[in-house]
């Protein structure tokens, strides 16, 4: 039977890998944070790099591949690895929030994710200088950790718009589209706005401390592929910015679900 097919695959056991690989990224990216020990390097794109970030990456797909040999591997530094004809993907964002890794801000994260033919099933978000973990996917629950305790999570159940916590990530892609002056009407038709930015607002959203949040434009799948399954495990519904539930688009909003409608239709030309 081939490494890789459905009948060999638990995703208990996938789980278990992915807490574990996070738990070799967050022994590595934490100390250098701390201790401030790297250089930072710019990528074509205009973003920030550092040999932490390439460093990152590679134990996670070492430690995966030695476990899952017949699994594919997708990073943000490194492109493709393992076995790429596999129907079983994981992606990974070895730092999210790498500019505010640098500035010694502690609101980044490793992010890793199993998708099935493209499909995100299991995802795993560790911000180690926050003290956080969450997690969740299909038949998982979605979880969180925090300072020893571990509590599923669930979103919540806010309906009207002007009694809603949002984050907003208003960025150059949202002018070009020409929806700036949306998303301004949207944080103040809101009880309260905010701007949490990268994983943590919609790691908010699927704990039910926030119920809207709106990304930037330009994201990665290695951005969103980890994120869609938590929020979904939890309860809450995660599209691109036209309502389509995908990681692989330059969008996401991801919602408890309730208020999804409204903000799509509060955004849309």
């Amino acid at each position: 039977m081939a490494a890789d097919s459905d009948a060999d695959v638990d995703l208990d056991d996938e789980l278990t890998l992915a807490l574990a690989v996070a738990d070799v990224a967050d022994a590595f990216t934490l100390p250098h944070f701390e201790d401030r020990d790297f250089t930072v390097d710019w990528k074509t794109n205009a973003t920030e790099v550092t040999e932490i970030d390439r460093g990152a990456e590679s134990l996670i797909v070492e430690t995966i591949l030695a476990a899952r040999p017949g699994h594919c591997v997708f990073g943000e530094e490194h492109g493709v690895a393992g076995t790429e004809s596999s129907a079983w993907r994981w992606v990974i964002d070895p730092i999210d929030g790498t500019s505010g890794f640098v500035r010694g801000m502690p609101v980044w994260a490793t992010l890793i994710a199993l998708t099935h033919d493209s499909v995100p099933v299991l995802g795993v978000v560790a911000a180690p200088a926050l003290g956080f973990r969450w997690w969740g996917g299909v038949g998982l629950g979605a979880h969180v950790s925090s300072r020893g305790t571990v509590r599923p999570m669930a979103v919540s159940c806010v309906d009207s718009i002007d009694e809603a916590q949002v984050s907003i990530t208003p960025n150059n892609g949202w002018e070009a589209l020409g929806l700036t002056s949306a998303l301004v009407d949207l944080t103040l038709t809101a009880r309260r706005s905010r701007g949490m930015g990268d994983f943590w607002q919609h790691m908010l959203v699927a704990e039910g401390a926030l119920d809207v949040a709106v990304d930037a434009v330009g994201v990665a799948a290695y951005d969103l592929a980890a994120i869609q399954p938590i929020v979904e495990a939890a309860g809450g519904t995660f599209t691109d910015r036209l309502g389509e539930a995908t990681h692989e688009h330059d969008t996401a909003i991801s919602t408890n679900g309730l208020l999804h409608d409204t903000v799509i239709t509060a955004l849309t030309n």
